[in-house]
């Protein structure tokens, strides 16, 4: 019995250190010689953790105000020194899986058909033609997030980036009042940001990035309604069809990463069905 016990302890230990290897401050670079300047450049478009060096291209780096090409190349030869940038076995990915936890829609039913509810470290996407709930859906979301779930799911807060301006707080108190729980605590435990433009949405994703990390495993949910609205906006016609795909591809990426790659956090999109 005490062996079996060991071997559990052992076996949390060696989960938290994958944990901790995985989510690893991007100021741990300043040992392989790259300098706090650079690093303070990098948080500033929402790269926090050496993770995110690797899930981020060359050029895009180079993008970055201040990073030559000769910066870039050593700051990713730098990450690569601090991560394990090959293969694992299916059964290390497993133990990572396992930080997969699931937030209610509120509905038993519902839940069934999404297998448990929401995912982390993925993103989840409700479309539908106008008044078929993805908005109602949405506020809903802002409170189940914060409750307590199954499999040891402790709750916590959440970001909602706004584009079509049909946040309402008051609806939030209504689905407290469901579930028991105080106005003021779920009011505070939203953050809420108007995005107006489809650039200012993808700058909203470095705010992001920037938060999950610096308040590791407080957020658990960032939700945008709609992903769609300022694009249909801002690119119009079929002359500009590719440059808002691929606009939109690129936000999709970032928001992959954003749940993949810092605190497991899920991210909820809203949009229409005709795209």
């Amino acid at each position: 019995m005490k062996a079996a016990e060991d071997q559990v302890v052992e076996d949390d230990t060696c989960f938290q250190d994958d944990e901790e290897s995985f989510f690893q401050d991007i100021d741990l670079l300043q040992k392989h010689g790259i300098n706090a300047a650079d690093i303070k450049k990098m948080k500033l478009v929402g790269i926090c953790t050496v993770k995110g060096i690797q899930m981020t291209t060359r050029k895009a780096l180079c993008n970055i105000k201040g990073l030559s090409e000769a910066k870039v190349e050593k700051i990713k030869e730098a990450a690569g020194k601090i991560l394990n940038v090959g293969f694992q076995t299916a059964f290390e990915y497993s133990s990572r899986r396992k930080q997969v936890f699931h937030i209610t829609t509120g509905s038993q039913e519902f839940d069934k058909l999404l297998g448990g509810g929401i995912e982390s470290m993925a993103i989840t996407e409700a479309f539908g033609e106008f008044r078929t709930g993805k908005t109602q859906l949405s506020h809903t979301f802002c409170v189940t997030a914060q409750l307590p779930g199954e499999d040891g799911y402790s709750g916590g807060k959440v970001i909602f980036i706004d584009t079509e301006n049909t946040f309402r707080p008051d609806r939030l108190k209504d689905i407290a009042d469901r579930f028991n729980v105080d106005h003021g605590a779920v009011l505070d435990n939203v953050l809420y940001a108007r995005a107006y433009t489809s650039e200012h949405q993808m700058e909203l994703l470095d705010f992001v990035a920037a938060k999950f990390h610096e308040e590791g495993g407080v957020f658990k949910l960032l939700i945008i309604d709609s992903i769609m609205a300022l694009f249909r906006v801002d690119f119009s016609g079929r002359g500009e069809l590719a440059e808002r795909q691929q606009k939109l591809a690129q936000m999709l990426s970032r928001l992959q990463k954003i749940s993949e790659g810092l605190d497991q956090e899920s991210v909820l999109m809203c949009k229409y069905s005709t795209t």
